[in-house]
């Protein structure tokens, strides 16, 4: 017994740096910069999605807001990284959250390995899409000192976790069987 649950620690482990590496990468390498603004859009959030659906709530969240902090770091932009992690944490956690919530209502399947995620997975990550945007539209004006410039990203913003609910709802029929959730 004791070795199974050192070998799911590892599967978890091996499994979360990895999300950690292709939330990373899904943040740095697919950047579009935002005009007006000194950010970019990025599929990144695609990537979070995914983290949570494989992972779970606690791991999903922890890889979401280390790989985003850490492409903010490398990608040249250090000084939203405190933001951006707790705002990825938070948008993970709350996407985990309401999975969670509809997985234990009776009757309710979550995902489904032929069509992807069903309407109510896509729901929790737009509740999740919409903490992000919160998030980020609070630190902006904290930042910039304006509503107003803080408001230009908010479209932008929504449109990257559309596209990252897109994306997931294409890639994680294909990783559904390999889910280590906690």
């Amino acid at each position: 017994m004791r070795s199974e649950a050192k070998g799911n620690d590892l599967s978890q482990l091996v499994l979360t740096s990895l999300m950690i590496c292709l939330i990373l990468l899904g943040t740095i390498m697919f950047r579009i910069p935002v005009p007006m603004t000194q950010g970019y859009v990025h599929l990144g959030d695609a990537m979070i999605y995914l983290a949570v659906l494989l992972l779970g709530r606690r791991n999903g969240a922890a890889a979401s807001a280390l790989g985003s902090a850490m492409g903010d770091i490398l990608g040249g932009f250090a000084f939203w990284a405190p933001w951006t992690l707790a705002i990825k944490f938070l948008m993970a956690y709350v996407t985990a959250t309401v999975i969670r919530r509809i997985e234990s209502a009776p009757k309710h399947a979550v995902t489904s390995s032929k069509m992807g995620i069903n309407i109510k997975v896509a729901s929790a990550m737009t509740a999740g899409g919409l903490v992000m945007c919160a998030g980020y539209l609070i630190a902006e004006r904290i930042m910039y000192g304006s509503w107003a410039l803080a408001a230009i990203s908010l479209p932008w913003n929504i449109g990257q976790f559309a596209v990252g609910i897109a994306v997931t709802s294409v890639v994680y029929p294909l990783l559904a069987g390999h889910t280590v959730k906690n």
